[in-house]
């Protein structure tokens, strides 16, 4: 905290005394006590020996010889103490704004080197150490007087990590107990210090000044660094554009070196006010005035959940640098990646915990992630996961939407500008919505997207492919329409066929989209005809899987979709399941779009709140058969 108060103290066109070097009595193993709060990831000298080498007293004295890997290591580590000593060196002898912008940008590699001499240090004693990188002192003494290093959170930590490795609890010989002492003064002198001061003033003459105003050196540093961020966040505020040409408290250029300052502070609490009034900050120019790299820092933190903004932060932050909203995107697809497969329910809750759904109420947002899920989709050949990621955010999205807004602010064509506004009020109703009979609003979007497809010519607003993308998004339709056509006794709708075919075959033309209707309609006939057979089998079912002389991946995929929409809703068909499935998983591919097809089963009825007791009974059972097959 009182680092943060010296390096914005810096920022600020103030005068700053230099600081003295104090005399501080607290010991380096009451770091903890002082609000640190870091645990060294290997055992703590405070806790035992650092190295237990043997129990002879002279153990600590004997010199290991070094294995090629270990000299290579170490040659690699002298070079960069050196690189990283001539920067320090360069660091601490400027204060211009220049250096600051140089210290901001290298802070990621040196808390990258930071790490690298921790892992060294560890691993040899605190003598060989020294021999072999004479100069480790120099680096870690100069990094424990930079307020701009110590600012950052994560160098703090492993600099008192990279100190412990140097202590020996239990010094052999004299050589270390002056090794101990050194570390000791470089802590008190150094770290603690700035970590325990707030101004660049002698301590004692410190003391004297906060006494003199009534108030204990603990109680005054807060309530500095507190006042200072207020007034920050006043000033940026009173600085905002209004639309008229008024002069602005903060120039600028100060609101860029403001932000440029902040980057390594981002993780800090007591900056927060800040962070939020710099991101909803607007000057009068059509330029961008914060640094990217701020950006990029704040984003960071946000995602590794370091910080918590509030959503118009957030907003403001992904309008304002796309890159972020990029990599909030790619996160998002990362962790569903490294998680369970085809599992709808985790990944709802990865997609609400992005903040994504609620932060794409804002059109021009929205806009963007979805051309995100549009690559995707191209780039996959539209992979069922994909469409399944992108119909429940979309869910989300909805969901939020209404929440936000019982009546909506932006105009549906904001968010789907190749859909006419009747589609759009329908499909986002969602299937559950509509109360009833479902027949007559599923002809209707088939009729509206019908239009929509064939009576364009390519290259035109109404490109099928665009038509598709925007039907994709509410899947849920889709899983009606298969779920009448199996259970109707009467024909099935051209209406229905044509949405079926439509779905998995976008990119065919009339005829042939016509010819993939009438073989759907056979399909559906022969179904029929085994839901109500009194002695059905497995082999019926593959026998009409093999009878289609389709190849097409698509079609298949529909087939078998069919055949499992079967098996869950006909008299006879729970008790073959186990062994039709068994037919059908041939591979493990198919094996995994099965465990998908039954988790957005259940997935859906589940948001529809009516789930068949029996036929998801046997969906969770046969769900769970397979997932332990995986």
């Amino acid at each position: 905290m009182c680092v943060l108060w010296c390096v914005m103290f810096r920022a600020l066109p103030l005068p700053v005394r230099t600081c003295g070097q104090g005399t501080w009595t607290e010991s380096f193993w009451q770091i903890r006590e002082v609000g640190c709060n870091v645990r060294c990831p290997r055992r703590h000298p405070c806790h035992s020996a650092s190295r237990d080498c043997a129990s002879s007293g002279k153990a600590s004295e004997a010199k290991m010889a070094p294995s090629p890997k270990m000299a290579q290591d170490s040659l690699g580590l002298v070079s960069n103490c050196q690189f990283w000593l001539q920067k320090l060196s360069i660091w601490e002898q400027a204060s211009t704004l220049e250096t600051q912008q140089d210290i901001c940008l290298h802070l990621p590699r040196f808390q990258e080197f930071l790490m690298q001499v921790y892992q060294s240090l560890k691993e040899m004693n605190s003598n060989t150490a020294v021999e072999r990188v004479p100069i480790i002192g120099q680096v870690l003494t100069k990094s424990c007087w930079n307020p701009f290093i110590l600012a950052y959170d994560e160098s703090q930590k492993i600099l008192i990590w990279c100190l412990c490795c140097l202590i020996n609890k239990e010094p052999q010989n004299s050589g270390e107990s002056e090794l101990n002492s050194w570390t000791r003064v470089r802590a008190n002198h150094g770290l603690l210090s700035h970590l325990l001061s707030a101004f660049r003033f002698d301590i004692k003459e410190f003391g004297v000044f906060t006494q003199g105003l009534g108030y204990e050196p603990v109680d005054y540093c807060p309530g500095v660094l507190e006042n200072m961020v207020l007034s920050l966040v006043s000033e940026l505020k009173e600085s905002r554009s209004d639309g008229f040409n008024t002069p602005s408290r903060m120039a600028p250029e100060r609101v860029t070196s403001l932000s440029r300052v902040c980057i390594p502070l981002v993780t800090l609490p007591d900056i927060k006010p800040l962070l939020e009034a710099l991101l909803t900050y607007h000057g009068h120019g059509s330029q961008e005035i914060l640094w990217p790299e701020f950006f990029e820092a704040v984003n960071e933190a946000f995602l590794l959940r370091k910080i918590s903004l509030p959503m118009s932060a957030i907003i403001s932050l992904w309008l304002r640098h796309l890159p972020s909203l990029e990599k909030a995107m790619v996160h998002l697809f990362e962790k569903l990646i490294s998680s369970e497969r085809n599992c709808l329910r985790r990944t709802e809750s990865y997609i609400q915990a992005s903040w994504l759904p609620q932060a794409a109420c804002h059109p021009a947002i929205f806009r963007m992630v979805d051309e995100m899920f549009r690559i995707t989709l191209l780039e996959t050949d539209g992979a069922p996961e994909i469409l399944a990621l992108l119909q429940v955010f979309t869910r989300c999205f909805v969901e939020a939407l209404e929440r936000e807004n019982k009546q909506l602010r932006f105009a549906l064509q904001t968010y789907f500008p190749y859909a006419t506004p009747s589609l759009a009020t329908m499909l986002l109703q969602l299937p559950e919505a509509i109360q009833g009979c479902q027949l007559q609003p599923l002809q209707y979007i088939s009729d509206l997207l019908r239009e929509a497809v064939e009576d364009q010519t390519y290259g035109s607003q109404g490109h099928p492919f665009e038509s598709w993308f925007f039907f994709v998004h509410f899947g849920g339709w889709v899983n009606t329409v298969a779920e009448l056509l199996l259970k109707s006794e009467d024909d099935p709708p051209v209406a229905l066929l044509w949405l079926l075919a439509f779905y998995y075959s976008p990119q065919d033309g009339r005829l042939q989209r016509e010819q993939t209707m009438v073989e759907l309609k056979a399909v559906l006939g022969r179904l029929r005809t085994l839901f109500r057979s009194t002695s059905l089998t497995a082999t019926d079912l593959q026998a009409l899987e093999n009878s289609t002389t389709e190849a097409r991946p698509a079609w298949r995929q529909l087939v078998r979709r069919l055949l499992l929409d079967f098996l869950l809703w006909a008299p006879g068909g729970h008790a073959i399941a186990r062994e039709t499935i068994a037919l059908m998983a041939g591979t493990d591919e198919l094996t995994h779009e099965i465990i998908g097809f039954l988790d957005q089963t259940l997935y859906r009825w589940e948001h529809l709140g009516i789930e068949p007791p029996r036929s998801g009974k046997l969906a969770r059972e046969l769900l769970q058969e397979l997932r332990a097959q995986v």
